[in-house]
């Protein structure tokens, strides 16, 4: 029998997909499901974006630049300016979504045995992409307890090596929802430019800040040109999820010169996705504004319905439209795996993810999980009253 790479062996397989059988037999049984465990946003996307395609005048779906429209990446730049980001159409390139500039950035900037480090838990994906680009994710350990703020900057440096390349974060956060503070981005800064290593950005989730918290962006510091790089998507942004429509950012010329060689290399990011991308950007900004409203609304339900269950502790996001939440139970996965097959409350389940897979360093996250706020008011609430009578009834519950 042919072999199997080992990068495919170790490839991960999604702690936010992988209960996928769990939740399709819950459902075969006849339980209606609440996904927490998706960040898939139930916000309609703007008509705009949707009319945009149905209105596309085309008599060829043909190929787009390797980097994108022109007219898209000249908007884009228009859109990071009204955010005080002051960037060029050239500095920016039109990808399949965030994930492929993610890839785009690791592949650009490292090469095989790199290390890149990342406070965890982080977005688990950035596994995959590490295995894809043949790059050792570093973790260091952001703690529950600390609400999961940006870790000592000591425990950066005693992590960074010959082989680092990049401190990478996610800010506001996937899984967390932590947003970072000025100061933080500014101690990332200064040991970046100290050891000459890249700073990357997932920004994804810029405009999900509650209670009047700003969002600052990396391309916003101060002598960091050469070395930024952001990634950013309309998934979320615009609800959007399916356009699979990112983009990568640097200043730095040599980097996105590297990059367009893989862009090539893959020809061309969707068509209709960007017709879609383009006109979301004269979204109005009471949609956002909604949309904010919206989310806040949903975290405190369900952070507030948290804190009144014992034996749990969850830190209030400030940011995107994720919590970790720390559980009294043996085992996440287990507790997880046991709502989807053995529990229900008239019909009823949830679907949450594990949050061990959001970690690189073994044995963290057992007991705790990944909660996203995207269900509308009263399923999100119905929601709550799940949990706490799963964790009343659950076995391996322990106070």
């Amino acid at each position: 029998m042919p072999a199997i790479s080992l990068k495919g062996q170790t490839m991960p397989e999604s702690p936010i997909r992988k209960l996928a059988p769990f939740a399709e037999a819950a459902k075969y049984q006849g339980k209606e499901v609440y996904h927490l465990n998706i960040g898939q946003p139930d916000i309609k996307t703007p008509p705009r974006a949707l009319e945009a395609v149905r209105q596309a005048e085309l008599d060829i779906l043909a190929y787009s630049p390797s980097d994108g429209f022109a007219s898209y990446k000249e908007k884009l730049a228009a859109y990071y300016a009204h955010h005080d980001i002051e960037i060029a159409p050239e500095d920016l390139m039109v990808t399949t979504g965030g994930s492929e500039a993610l890839l785009f950035a690791l592949n650009s900037i490292t090469d095989p045995g790199d290390e890149v480090i990342i406070p965890e838990p982080f977005y688990a994906n950035y596994n995959g992409f590490g295995i894809s680009a043949g790059v050792s994710v570093v973790p260091v350990t952001a703690r529950i307890e600390e609400e999961f703020a940006l870790p000592p900057i000591e425990d950066f440096e005693a992590l960074i090596g010959p082989n680092t390349r990049a401190i990478m974060i996610c800010n506001p956060g996937n899984p967390t929802g932590y947003l970072y503070s000025l100061e933080e981005l500014e101690k990332l800064r200064k040991i970046c430019l100290q050891h000459d290593i890249y700073l990357i950005a997932d920004e994804v989730y810029r405009e999900f800040a509650y209670e009047g918290a700003r969002h600052y962006s990396i391309l916003t510091l101060e002598g960091l040109e050469e070395h930024a790089i952001v990634v950013d998507s309309v998934s979320k942004r615009y609800s959007m999820c399916g356009a699979r429509i990112g983009c990568l950012i640097s200043r730095n010329s040599a980097l996105m010169a590297t990059a367009l060689k893989y862009a090539q290399a893959r020809l061309s990011p969707p068509t209709l996705a960007q017709i879609a991308a383009e006109a979301a950007l004269t979204t109005p900004e009471h949609y956002y504004e909604e949309v904010q409203k919206e989310y806040r609304e949903r975290r405190d339900i369900l952070i507030d319905g948290l804190a009144e269950m014992e034996g749990v502790y969850c830190p209030r996001p400030r940011g995107a439209f994720y919590a970790v939440a720390q559980l009294p139970v043996d085992s996440a996965e287990r507790f997880a795996q046991w709502l989807l097959s053995a529990f229900e409350v008239d019909g009823k389940t949830i679907m949450v993810a594990p949050a061990e897979g959001f970690y690189a360093t073994p044995g963290m996250g057992g007991n705790q999980v990944r909660l996203a706020y995207v269900l509308e008011k009263p399923k999100l609430k119905e929601s709550v009253a799940i949990l706490q009578q799963a964790l009343e009834t659950y076995p391996g519950t322990h106070y």
